[in-house]
Formats: structure tokens, sequence, C-alpha cells
């Protein structure tokens, strides 16, 4: 029996929703205050996943200046109707959760999509489109309950009419349903399907951490009344414990293939070393099947499996993208991040080919702004970074080197800077906005080589002036800092490279002539 590997698409990559046309299948995931915006892949297998661009990947779709850290992009959703895809999406603006929903627009899934179509009237979050056969068009999204909260974070799923001629929301509202799990809370992620003449609801409840569940209603009329299955919620994994190997299971969204059998994408994380988890919240793929009605999900287990049986369908594999980025390209690989929207021109693949440049900003990655930073995401539990970097500190507040990144208030930084006029490097260990300094070398070569390796959360940090004699800087560093479980949040673990002033303007900048990035198998 020929079988693929749970998750599909490894690393932090939450919230999935995923679209077939014809035989082609897309996806999207949620990006918070990372920028480019939403990524999107594309897959003929459903198991086989190559990154064809961001959706949101101009400054003018997407202002995350000031964003808070796990705010920003929450939850889109991508569908497909006569020749056009849509995605939609919640923008949330701030901590205090002010949110605004927004869709977009393109004939091309690679882009270019349009500029945000901003909804008026649309409160909560995770909103969805539904194209129904008579031509009509509906919103769903997630609210408090007209007559008021019954418990702590008791929502409902809604529902209202699109014009897309108009752009807006028309008509009345209908409230459809709010959960099977009474005081579970968080009623969200709903979408909408209609087959064989019932319209089947399936939303998320239970929050997004380890009681996450997935559940489902259905109704002969779009506006209701929904009735539920007696077999929800039909996915968790809450009562496998916190030691299963898959938890925190979730946010689905459910596709027919051009052979006519179904399968489920939705969120889970690994966690490791106990209860935490770096590489934050991933998407799995689980196969269902149609019993009296209802879907049930991985019939005779009813759970993810790392392991599954493949689909029905051609194995279709990409080619396989390089470990290492050697920046020849004139455009940055798709895999890589800015926090927040890039402003001012602090990054180049020109002005030194085969090098990536970055300017050294005041701005720090110590405070929820826009860096000289550029990341990817940890997407192995077990994995080795390496880069060579050339830089050379002028002032003591400049500072460059590399950095794996949970938020502003946790992570670890690999940099060198000057020191009583000495250049040195130093590793910091930033925990609750507190540094430490766990280890300082002075260093003087014109080219500086890095290294983190990742045993499970067993960090060990090297450095370097000649890349075949590597320098221990730290062994057996705790990794824990960068899981949600410790800083809070909704993001996975980042891993890039930085420089800054400090807080001082500088007109100094650090060079990368490479970065390589080996995850090891499990």
């Amino acid at each position: 029996m020929k079988t693929f590997k749970n998750p599909i698409i490894p690393g932090f990559y939450p919230d999935p929703s995923i679209c077939r046309v014809g035989e082609d299948y897309y996806l999207v995931t949620s990006s918070f205050e990372y920028f480019p915006g939403v990524p999107i892949f594309h897959s003929k297998d459903l198991v086989h996943w190559r990154q064809i661009g961001h959706v949101l990947d101009r400054p003018e779709q997407l202002n995350l200046d000031q964003t808070p850290n796990s705010r920003g992009i929450y939850a889109p959703t991508i569908r497909y109707h006569n020749g056009i895809f849509y995605m939609i999406t919640t923008f949330v603006v701030s901590k205090k959760g002010a949110r605004r929903n927004f869709y977009v627009t393109a004939e091309d899934p690679a882009g270019s999509w349009s500029d945000p179509i901003w909804l008026e009237g649309a409160p909560g979050i995770d909103p969805s489109f539904f194209f129904d056969d008579d031509g009509k068009v509906y919103y769903t999204g997630n609210r408090k309950p007209p007559e008021g909260q019954r418990y702590l974070k008791h929502n409902e799923i809604w529902l209202q009419e699109l014009d897309l001629e108009k752009k807006q929301l028309v008509g009345p509202t209908y409230s459809l349903w709010d959960g099977a799990l009474k005081n579970a809370h968080a009623q969200e992620a709903p979408h909408l399907y209609k087959i064989n003449g019932w319209y089947y609801l399936m939303i998320a409840e239970g929050g997004t951490g380890h009681t996450h569940a997935v559940t489902i209603a259905r109704s002969r009329n779009v506006t209701g009344p929904y009735e539920m299955t007696e077999t929800n919620p039909v996915l968790t994994h809450r009562h496998l414990g916190k030691n299963h190997p898959i938890v925190n299971v979730g946010h689905a969204d459910i596709v027919e293939t051009q052979n006519g059998d179904w399968w489920m994408v939705c969120l889970a994380s690994r966690p490791y070393g106990g209860y935490y988890r770096n590489l934050g919240r991933e998407t799995f793929l689980v196969p269902f099947d149609w019993e009296d009605g209802w879907p049930i999900v991985n019939k005779g287990k009813g759970m993810i499996e790392s392991r599954v049986e493949f689909p029905n369908l051609q194995e279709h594999k990409w080619p396989e993208s390089s470990y290492v980025d050697s920046f020849e390209s004139a455009q940055l690989d798709d895999k890589w991040n800015f926090l927040r929207t890039p402003r001012g021109e602090f990054w180049s693949l020109t002005e030194r080919p085969g090098y990536l440049r970055l300017r050294a900003k005041k701005e720090t990655i110590r405070e929820e702004e826009n860096p000289a930073f550029i990341g990817r995401r940890q997407q192995h539990i077990h994995f080795f970074v390496q880069t060579v970097m050339e830089f050379r500190p002028k002032s003591a507040h400049e500072t460059a080197g590399i950095v794996l990144l949970q938020n502003q208030d946790f992570q670890f930084r690999v940099e060198v800077l000057l020191e009583d006029q000495q250049r040195m490097i130093r590793l910091i260990r930033r925990e609750a906005g507190v540094e430490q300094v766990i280890e300082k070398q002075p260093i003087e070569a014109k080219k500086i080589y890095m290294k983190v390796e990742a045993i499970g959360q067993d960090y060990r940090f090297y450095y370097s002036t000649d890349p075949f004699d590597w320098k221990q800087l730290a062994h057996n560093v705790d990794g824990r800092i960068l899981s949600t479980d410790v800083a809070g949040g909704f993001v996975g673990a980042y891993i890039g490279m930085y420089c800054s002033g400090n807080g001082k303007e500088s007109e100094n900048y650090a060079d990368f002539d490479w970065f390589e990035y080996h995850g090891i198998e499990e």
C-alpha cells in the first residue's frame, strides 16, 4: 500500500483552505504579521505541494505597519467560480481585536491578485464564500449572537448574501448555528457546501488549542434551520491526551477529487520535548467517507495519522527545491518573509550580485516593528541551519547575524558586534523581554560562518572563520522558548538574518553569501 506522510505542508502554515479546478488543487493558509501574506500552493495529487506565490504580495494590498504579534491576516478561504479565484480573509488590526474582512480576486492563482475589496457590516473573523447553484453568492463568518453571549467566547455562524457587482453585502442576515458543543466556545471557521441537495455547514469550535474540534450541521435551505449530526465532533484529538504525537486538530476544509473521493485538510500540531509546539500549527490531510448523509473522517480510526494511504490520484512530484539559497536570483524565493510590510530599501540582491545585503535599520527585532529581517519557517523537529556573513560593525550599537524567532520577546540571536573596539560574536537568549548573554567570543575574520543544530529541543550553536573548523558557542540550550506554549500567540518559529542599528540611524550593512536550511527526518 502506497502511503504519504503527514503533515503535507510542515511548519507554520495554519488554517488551510482548499479548492479544486479540474485536476489542479490550490491551498492557502494564514500568515498573521508576516509579509507577503497568504502563501498559496498548487498540487495535482493532494500530497505534493509547491508554493506558487503569495496572494497579498504588494504593500498597497497589505499594510501591516505596527501590527502586533499574532495579529494581521487570519484564516483565508479560497474558492473558484466562473473563471475567477476568490480569497477572503480577516485583517485583525490591534491587540484589542479590531478587525476588518476583505476579499481579493484573480484569474491566475499565481497572481497578480486585485487590491482588497473591504466589506462593510461584516463583523467577526474567518469569513468564507459560498457560490450556490442558483447564481447567488453568500458570505459566512462568525459573530457574537444578537441576543447576547450566554457564556465566555460564545459565538454563532451567520450568513448574508453578497452582490459581486456592487461588491457589498446585501439583504438580511441570518443566524445559522452556534455549534454542537455547548460551552465549548470559539465557534469559527465556517465553510458551506452543497452536496446531494443538502447544505452542509462545517465549523471549528473549542478554540484553536488542545480542545480544537471540527463539527458539522446541515439543512435543506441555505438560511436554515440547521440540524447537527449526533456523531459530532467529526474530528478532534483532545480525547487522545497531550502525549499524542498530533494535537489541537481543527479548522478544516474539504474537497472532492475528480474521481469522486473526499479529503479534508485541517490544522494540527506536533508537540515535542513535552507539550511544546515550536513548529506552530501545520497543514494535515485526512480522508473521509459519507455515511447516512454525514462525514466519517478516516473511517474505522477517526483521527489523523502520521502515515496515510495515498489518494486515488496519479502521484505528481514537483522538482525539489534546493536546501541552499545562494541569492543568485533577482528576486527572493517565496519561502522568505519580512516582519510586517517592508518599508525602505533595506535589502538588495543586486547591490552585490550573489549576496543578500541587509542594511541596518534603527528598528530592532525586539520590537513590534519592521526590522531589517528576512526569515523562513522552521519546518522540522530536527534541523540545522548555517550561513556565512560579512559584517564590520563601525559602532557599538550596530549588530547583525541570525535569529531564531518566536516573537519580539522570545528569541535566540547569534550576532556580531563591537565591544570595547573588539569585534565579538555572542549568543543571546531573550525570554519574556529579558536578555541573557549565554556566550561570547572575540572574532576578527572578514567572513563569519554561523550554524545552529536542533535535535528536538536541544539547540547547539557554532561559529567559524573556516567552514571546516567549527567552534562551539553553546551546547544544550533549551529551545522551548520558541514554542507558543511558552511565548503565547498563534505563530510558529522562524529562522532568519537581520541587521540593526538598535535604535540609531546607520549606513552600515551585512552581506550574506548563502543560507542553508536542512531538515533531519524523524
